[in-house]
């Protein structure tokens, strides 16, 4: 297994179908543009590629899961918009460049976000070659990871409740990032049926969620702004405490590899080519 040749195919296969995503020509064309300046960003895609993996992992055609894996993609999209909201992070840029609100104004950007949030589970709905009871599974996967106990839930605690203990920077981060890596773990299992994965995937999402995050906070700290896409430091800016002010930059790079690792050795069982082990660990040592 060529990790790098199979990871390209999996996000080229997930680029191809976004781009086919709202292209219609309509009076509402505006709202469609926001969605899709957003969409396509560009970005590793890595929710819809673990959902590929996944399905792959459990012996399923990965394509039949492309439908579901890119609408976790749109709530991902959508909550990034969101985020970066001045009621939110108040965020000026994303990947390099205006977020969607500095680029459409507010109120499209909101209503942005809220379409692609609903398209996403009509993308559920209509996936072909998948039974009805596999859509619902789907549907419950995505509205779990991404709803009030879930990614939402996260979103609250994070702007409303300032958390600063470890536990409560934890319970944060579990639900704010690893629900939806998570999620788009157990959606590729769903598609696959096989017995036992869907709780591999729940356990690898919810590893490599919480190594992502710590991560993601050294970065904040240490990356370069241009390569990184955003503006460097904007979380101890805004006053929010992180792991880095917790432990240090030394013990993060020590906590990312242990959750790492752990999830690795979850999925052990399933992943026969070394996919799944090597993403995991290529996460851990990105740069942006």
């Amino acid at each position: 297994m060529n990790f790098a040749r199979q990871y390209d195919e999996y996000r080229e296969a997930v680029e191809a179908y976004l781009g086919g995503l709202f292209a219609e020509k309509t009076p509402w064309a505006d709202l469609y543009e926001s969605m899709r300046y957003s969409l396509l960003a560009g970005g590793k895609r890595i929710r819809p590629v673990l959902t590929l993996a996944f399905a792959a992992a459990g012996r399923a055609d990965w394509r039949r899961a492309l439908p579901v894996g890119c609408a976790l993609e749109l709530v991902h999209t959508y909550s990034l918009i969101h985020d970066d909201l001045p009621c939110m992070d108040n965020d000026d840029f994303r990947r390099g460049r205006p977020a969607n609100h500095k680029a459409y104004g507010e109120t499209l950007a909101v209503l942005a976000g809220d379409a692609l949030q609903s398209e996403a589970f009509r993308l559920i709905a209509g996936a072909p070659g998948l039974d009805a009871e596999t859509r619902i599974a789907c549907v419950r996967i995505l509205s779990g990871a991404c709803g009030a106990s879930g990614m939402v839930a996260g979103q609250v605690l994070d702007t409303l409740h300032a958390p600063k203990t470890p536990d409560e920077l934890r319970e944060v981060h579990r639900l704010k990032t690893g629900a939806m890596i998570a999620g788009s773990c157990q959606l590729g299992a769903a598609v696959s049926g096989a017995p036992g994965l869907l709780a591999a995937a729940a356990e690898y999402g919810h590893g490599i969620g919480l190594a992502f995050q710590i991560r993601d906070d050294v970065l904040d700290v240490t990356a370069d702004a241009a390569e990184f896409g955003k503006p460097i430091g904007s979380d101890r800016e805004s006053g929010k405490v992180t792991y880095v002010d917790l432990y240090g930059v030394e013990k993060c790079g020590e906590l990312v590899r242990d959750c790492t690792e752990g999830a690795v050795a979850a999925v052990s069982a399933y992943d026969g080519d070394g996919f799944l082990a090597e993403l995991a660990r290529s996460l851990s040592a990105r740069r942006k």
